[in-house]
């Protein structure tokens, strides 16, 4: 019996034509919506142009809008790094027979899962000055910040991910004489990594919109310089937020798209060859 027909029930004749004219009317009540904003912003006199002419000129981009991008994107590409690194470390922590690296780790999960990122964000930048007695760089605050808190979550990830590969597959490694740390490394945490795909992958979308908290710490990123400092120029903070809410979105559905494509490439990495039917015979003959 098929899996599909016990867990989903194909709908019917009458079910396709509610269906359709649900998503009709849904259609319609979304396109009312926005016009309806559209023209509450027309009325306020959002569209005109002139609170649009500042994107066409190049000194915007390159003095506001490209220096935040930039600096966006460097955080968050140090912090997906150190954010998987952290990820599968404590991941492991969690999963260790010794009862001394098992606690401690699980501790230091539930810790920065439970503390809010903007709150650690505040704590690293005006706390840790007080310890080294040296001040802190915004950058490295919000890398910290975003490596505990996005960390802690993907090791949840990957220990749920290793949790839910079959129990064969690490008794077939210790059959052959694999370590603990051979078997981890090399036959479990792939297959975590490959199943947990779609959760990791929502995480660092989440990572990359949470670069945006570092503004309240003054790093100079795309919400700080191309949506404060715009906006402050040139009265247009509308218009700069839905020009820097645009970027996010192409940001974040190239790194869905990249995943997406890596995705289906370890799929097909993964799948075994077919054999043909001479192929079986010849096996068949020879045993």
């Amino acid at each position: 019996m098929s899996t599909d027909a016990v867990l989903y029930d194909h709908p019917g004749p009458r079910a396709r034509a509610r269906n359709r004219i649900l998503t009709v009317v849904f259609g319609i009540v979304l396109l009312a919506l926005l016009f309806w904003i559209y023209k509450k912003f027309d009325d306020k006199g959002q569209w005109a142009a002139v609170l649009w002419k500042p994107f066409t000129q190049s000194s915007t981009w390159t003095d506001y809008i490209l220096p935040g991008l930039k600096g966006t994107l460097v955080a968050a590409a140090i912090g997906m790094v150190l954010s998987l690194a952290f990820g599968i470390l404590f991941a492991v922590g969690r999963l260790s027979d010794h009862w001394w690296v098992r606690i401690p780790s699980g501790i230091v999960v539930e810790f920065f899962r439970a503390v809010p990122l903007l709150l650690m964000m505040f704590f690293i930048f005006f706390g840790i000055p007080f310890v080294t007695e040296k001040p802190m760089s915004p950058l490295w605050a919000v890398v910290i910040a975003l490596t505990l808190y996005n960390g802690s979550v993907l090791a949840e990830a990957f220990r749920a991910g290793v949790r839910a590969v079959p129990l064969g597959q690490s008794e077939a490694a210790y059959a052959i004489g694999m370590r603990k740390g051979q078997v981890m490394s090399q036959i479990l945490i792939p297959q975590a990594a490959r199943a947990m795909l779609p959760v990791i992958v929502s995480q660092l979308v989440v990572l990359v919109k949470d670069t945006a908290l570092g503004y309240i710490i003054s790093y100079s990123e795309l919400l700080q310089l191309g949506v404060n400092n715009v906006a402050a120029n040139f009265g247009n903070v509308v218009q700069a937020a839905i020009v820097a809410a645009i970027i996010y979105i192409i940001i974040n559905a190239t790194l869905t798209a990249v995943a997406s494509c890596l995705s289906r490439r370890t799929r097909r990495s993964g799948k075994a060859p077919r054999r043909t039917q001479p192929q079986m015979l010849v096996e068949a003959t020879e045993q």
